[in-house]
């Protein structure tokens, strides 16, 4: 039997044992496990950050968008996940419509304006992308572009238009067309690109195919060709960027999305995650990440050679509303998937 003095010792030696360890969960364990379907680099870049200020340790878990939300559902309250990042507000709502999430505390969603986060509060927009139009400035210029994004499907832009259908950015862009369209123009819509529109693997090839007059244009998102300005123009030197204007469709605003899951059993440092992705500190971060996404946060803005956040003209859209699935049937049907 040991002496006094050494269960003592012991003791000690298993205390400072398992304060040392706290920081990394019990023995060794994350203290938060984040589904990531935003860009893998950018949470590389600033998940660093969270953890030096907040001294808890995070587990990342990288996908996409759709493949990660339907894995949550499939897991139910067996998820291991205690958060879950979306590129584009969709997948959210799948979880949403599940009943997997838990309502946010004001603290994550009192930086946020209204219109990104759902009336529930079951999760919040935290970074932005905008739909443009890219165009060929040798073939083109900007009186040449049309005035809205449904134009595209028209024939006079057969073989002339560039988009990728495959990724979740371009069937977000078609979400937010059926919520403000409905379905019967969504499907007309879809059958024109298919007829007259070029398809491509994803949104570089957009931006490269435009740039080496392939094509007169092309649909993306914003963040790709101010990327790749600031790293050197190989790709964007021949272009320019349209934003359409009027609250068109074609000036959508995709919304990136967290959720803390209902069933995390480390719903503290949860919330406390999410009350700091949506803060100035983590906000401002973004914005000076490689990324040069938008942040919702109105505390944090983007280098100034990016378009400003308030002088886009985006359609009023409720995030908690686009419609994936029905995307996805309708896409298949026009034979994009």
């Amino acid at each position: 039997m040991p002496s006094p003095r050494r269960a003592a010792v012991a003791l000690a030696t298993l205390t400072l044992t398992a304060s040392a360890l706290s920081g990394c969960g019990v023995f060794g364990s994350p203290d938060l496990v984040v589904y990531n379907a935003q860009h893998e680099q950018l949470l590389d870049e600033i998940i660093p950050l969270f953890e030096e200020e907040s001294g808890l340790d995070v587990e990342l878990r990288h996908g996409k968008d759709l493949e990660m939300a339907n894995q949550i559902t499939e897991e139910g309250e067996d998820s291991p996940a205690d958060v879950f990042l979306t590129e584009n507000s969709p997948a959210m709502t799948i979880v949403d419509n599940a009943g997997l999430f838990a309502e946010l505390p004001e603290s994550a969603t009192a930086t946020i304006p209204d219109e990104y986060v759902p009336a529930d509060r079951t999760w919040t927009g935290f970074l932005a992308r905008s739909t443009v139009a890219m165009y060929n400035t040798d073939t083109m210029t900007e009186a040449d572009m049309p005035a809205s994004i449904l134009e595209f499907a028209e024939p006079e832009w057969e073989g002339r238009v560039a988009f990728s259908p495959t990724g979740a950015d371009f069937q977000a862009i078609v979400s937010a067309v059926l919520e403000l369209e409905g379905e019967e123009a969504t499907a007309e819509w879809l059958a024109g690109l298919k007829a007259n529109g070029v398809i491509v693997q994803n949104n570089l090839v957009v931006m490269q195919s435009v740039d080496s007059g392939e094509v007169d244009a092309g649909i993306a998102y914003h963040y790709y060709w101010y990327r790749d300005r600031q790293e050197n123009g190989t790709d964007s030197d021949t272009s320019a960027l349209h934003f359409f204007g009027d609250q068109d469709p074609g000036a959508f605003l995709s919304i990136s999305g967290a959720g803390i899951l209902a069933s995390s059993e480390n719903q503290e440092a949860a919330q406390e995650f999410v009350t700091w992705l949506t803060g100035t500190e983590a906000q401002q971060a973004m914005a000076e990440s490689y990324a040069l996404e938008y942040p919702l946060n109105p505390d944090a803005s983007l280098a100034p050679e990016v378009k400003p956040f308030d002088e886009l003209e985006p359609p009023a859209v409720d995030v908690a509303n686009l419609n994936g699935p029905q995307v996805t049937d309708l896409m298949t049907e026009a034979g994009l998937l």
